[in-house]
């Protein structure tokens, strides 16, 4: 960092040192020798007195680079911001470049791999959303055993400290690892620089499998830990997703931490991922399912925190029968610190299953035949009131199982058994005594009113929880609309994830009145999933539009719900058509903008050739005055630059008006830049500096307006001459690549901050020019709209060692037959097709 700050200030940078800590290493203290090291700035924290960078005197000195140490450090409670990095952020927004450092280990994502490495955690980290948007990052690296030879030389710790520095966590071991995360990391940063520059050049579409890893979070403690890994398996492919996923069971969910599910989900979309939340009775198909709809190629579960003995009795787990289910979709399961540490058994379901109904009926005739047999077959001592509670006990666990009606089933069974074997005479359905016919009449009340209860209140429990589901799922969508989700795709996909529909889509009313819900096609209006059998459930929104979901039959209960996620639907359907409106009204007032700023800029561009052009011709035609044969040539001159000036602005208005009308007529053919460039240079005043051109003869002809491609280099040339200092050159060059050719006009000048690489193609812009009376502003605008036109592009980049490079990429035009290539004269005619653009 160092090194490049002062590369830099021998350039002429005004470089700044904010904030460096040498740890009293002398050769990186030698290295700030000649540059501006800025005072830090001293806080108070509870007695103690600690230098961080100081913020505001960077702000008010105002360089044009500051060298900013330990990107992930925290600073002292009491600073405007807590993390450096938001500190520089803030630098970045007042126009201070950063030169800054961090090591691998303070990376967020790879913070828990760091720490299973060395043994060591590390408290301060950075997001890598962070890091990756610097505009340059350098891998600083080198071996192993070289960085422990500089450590052994002193280079890095004081002698003391060497020999457990060494044997500890600069270990062979930990080096090699941490340094092969570094090189994976920064190779997805590459690949990913590498594909942007593949798009903005044209250069083919690679077709090639996208990574999109879905992990499994239930809101316990180890949902850090698989977020984390499947970041890092998503950034080790091409553009890698993560989608992080909580299914909300209708039964709620154990050992469930909100505030637990609500740091994940921060984490996720710190990593880029995104949250969803499902709805669903059986995890692993609601897991399997979202995970097919998003076409995601792995799955990232955790291994149960469930013990042996709740394994043995309550069966497989989640995680294996999302491994049986699974099908072509990678399950990785990620063992964790809370691994067969939860409970002992599993929190009973509530819901009533299809095997708990089946199973509630046989269990009402089952469970009181086989304690009559067990009490009898045992020849218990015990009396009545003990067998009738026995049998008390029997009815309660049925309704348990399945539910008040089987318990009425259990409690006359019960009833039965107990005055045919148990209540004198024995073996007759009679009583002898009062006391006893007593006793069975109250014990049927009772079981009859248990099993009542107890069925209620497991009713009363499921409406519960499926107020709790619905509640979550009300909550994550208001969570996404706060977020900014406030698209309409956006909240169709998350009213299909949460309903468990195949489609979710938007249907006009008139359409499903003539055609019906069930003849509505896929593609009849924004939706979401494909195409399927199922049931159509209609919900209106708003008077002209309806949502049609399809997929399973949806209980009344979530009618209620789903009318609260269409008004959501709505919101977002009028605002995207309100967004609408506003875009219609963008270009009319964008056109009122470009008259006003063309009615400021005549009133002086266009009136200084006039009056320069006037005054010479009024001067030849004044009979007051003789002038020698030099000042009339004088004069004349001075007449026609002024006119060709006048005509050259005059085109430019007209050509932009046309490309603002879209009424520009080209006339593309096959053109040579060996044949346009000269004309294009002919345009350069006198005391333009040279150009230098290579390859334009080897290039291949491009497919090209030639007037209008003469214009566009002009243009450029003429631009790149104006910023190039005194005694430097202006360089053209062309090469091929992917079926284009690419033009570079190149200049030595100041450059183009990136921030300003959009704004110089506005029209009427004129940065960094300080003489006024260049022109209107509208080379580089006209420049890009007539490339545009022609099928190209017009993009800025950095030259190599200061300076701007204007790139003009054109197709290349298909090779000419023998015959015509031969007869094709020197200079090309504007002949052809009209095409009529842009």
């Amino acid at each position: 960092m160092l090194d490049e700050g002062r590369r830099r200030a021998e350039r002429g940078t005004d470089v700044v040192v904010g904030f460096v800590e040498c740890h009293k290493r002398p050769r990186t203290e030698r290295m700030l020798d000649g540059l501006e090291v800025l005072p830090r700035a001293e806080r108070d924290y509870r007695g103690t007195v600690f230098t961080e960078m100081d913020l505001e005197a960077i702000l008010e000195r105002a360089p044009q680079l500051a060298l900013v140490d330990e990107l992930p450090h925290t600073n002292v409670p009491g600073s405007r911001h807590a993390k450096r990095w938001q500190d520089i952020d803030e630098l970045l927004a007042a126009g201070i470049d950063v030169v800054t450092t961090v090591n691998i280990q303070h990376l967020e994502s790879l913070n828990d791999v760091v720490r299973k490495i060395t043994g060591v955690p590390q408290r301060e980290t950075v997001p890598d959303e962070v890091v990756r948007r610097a505009h340059q990052i350098e891998l600083v690296d080198m071996p192993a055993e070289a960085l422990r030879r500089r450590m052994a030389h002193g280079n890095v710790y004081a002698p003391e400290k060497v020999d457990a520095a060494l044997s500890n966590y600069f270990r062979v071991g930990n080096l090699t690892a941490l340094r092969e995360l570094a090189l994976l990391w920064l190779a997805g940063r590459v690949d990913e620089g590498l594909r942007k520059y593949r798009h903005e050049h044209g250069i083919g579409r690679v077709w090639e499998t996208r990574e999109r890893v879905v992990v499994a979070l239930t809101g316990g403690p180890e949902g850090e830990t698989l977020i984390r890994r499947a970041a890092r398996i998503a950034d080790r492919s091409a553009g890698g997703d993560v989608l992080a996923v909580h299914i909300a069971r209708s039964d709620g969910l154990a050992d469930i931490s909100p505030a637990a599910l609500a740091r994940q989900r921060a984490l996720v979309e710190s990593l880029d991922g995104t949250f969803h939340t499902v709805v669903g009775d059986h995890v692993p198909t609601a897991l399997l399912d979202f995970a097919r709809a998003e076409s995601a190629t792995q799955l990232v579960i955790g291994t149960s925190r469930r013990g042996r003995l709740s394994h043995f009795l309550t069966g497989r787990g989640v995680g294996e029968t999302t491994v049986e289910l699974s099908g072509d979709i990678d399950v990785h399961m990620v063992t964790h610190e809370r691994a067969r540490r939860g409970r002992l058994l599993r929190v009973p379901r509530s819901g009533l299953s299809r095997a708990r109904r089946v199973a509630g009926p046989v269990a009402g005739l089952v469970v009181p035949a086989l304690l009559t047999l067990l009490l009898t077959g045992t020849g218990s001592s015990l009396n009545l009131t003990s067998d009738a509670l026995l049998f008390l006990l029997a009815v309660v666990g049925v309704a348990c199982i399945g539910g008040v009606l089987s318990a009425l089933l259990a409690a006359v069974t019960a009833s039965l058994l107990l005055n045919y074997c148990f209540i004198p005479p024995i073996h007759k359905f009679t009583v002898g005594e009062a006391n006893n016919a007593l006793a069975l009449a109250v014990f049927a009340v009772v079981a009859v009113t248990v099993a009542t209860v107890v069925g209620h209140s497991l009713r009363l429990s499921r409406r519960a929880a499926g107020a709790t589901a619905e509640a979550e799922a009300l909550s994550s969508m208001a969570g996404s609309i706060l977020r900014g989700d406030r698209g309409v795709d956006a909240l169709l996909r998350r009213t299909r994830e949460a309903f468990g529909m195949d489609t979710a889509e938007l249907v006009h009313r008139a359409t499903l009145d003539t055609e019906g819900a069930g003849s509505v096609p896929g593609a009849g209006g924004p939706g979401t999933g494909p195409r399927g059998e199922g049931t159509d459930v209609v919900v209106p929104v708003g008077p002209d539009d309806r949502l049609v979901l399809r997929g399973r039959a949806l209980a009344a209960s979530e009618h209620r719900v789903l009318v609260a996620f269409a008004g959501h639907v709505a919101a977002a359907l009028e605002r995207a058509r309100l967004a609408e409106a506003a875009a219609e009204v963008e270009p009319v007032k964008a056109a009122d903008r470009m008259r006003t700023a063309l009615l400021a800029a005549v009133s002086h561009d266009l009136r200084t050739p006039i009056a320069t052009g006037w005054a010479a011709v009024s001067s030849l035609r004044s009979r007051d005055v003789t002038f020698s044969d030099e000042d009339r040539d004088e004069l004349l001159a001075t007449a026609e630059e002024s006119m060709a000036r006048l005509n050259r602005l005059v085109d430019n208005l007209l050509d932009m008006s046309r490309l603002q009308a879209g009424a520009l007529t080209l006339r593309l053919q096959p053109t040579a830049l060996a044949e346009i460039l000269p004309l294009a240079l002919d345009s350069l005043p006198d005391t333009a500096p040279p150009v230098l051109t290579r390859g334009i003869t080897e290039a291949d002809d491009v497919l090209a307006d030639p007037p209008l491609l003469e214009r566009v280099i002009a243009n450029l040339v003429a631009n790149a001459a104006r910023h190039t200092p005194p005694g430097r050159k202006v360089l053209v060059t062309a090469s091929a690549l992917a079926g284009r050719v690419e033009l570079r006009v190149v200049d030595q000048g100041p450059g183009l901050p990136a921030e300003d690489r959009d704004r110089v193609f506005e029209p009427f812009q004129r940065l960094g020019d300080t003489d006024n009376t260049t022109g209107l502003g509208l080379g580089l605008a006209l420049s890009r709209g007539l490339t545009d036109a022609m099928g190209g592009t017009l993009t800025p980049e950095d030259t190599p060692g200061g300076g701007l490079t204007m790139v003009v990429a054109l197709p290349a035009a298909a090779p000419a037959p023998i015959e015509e290539a031969q007869a094709r004269p020197a200079a090309t005619a504007c002949s052809g097709p009209a095409v009529t653009g842009p």
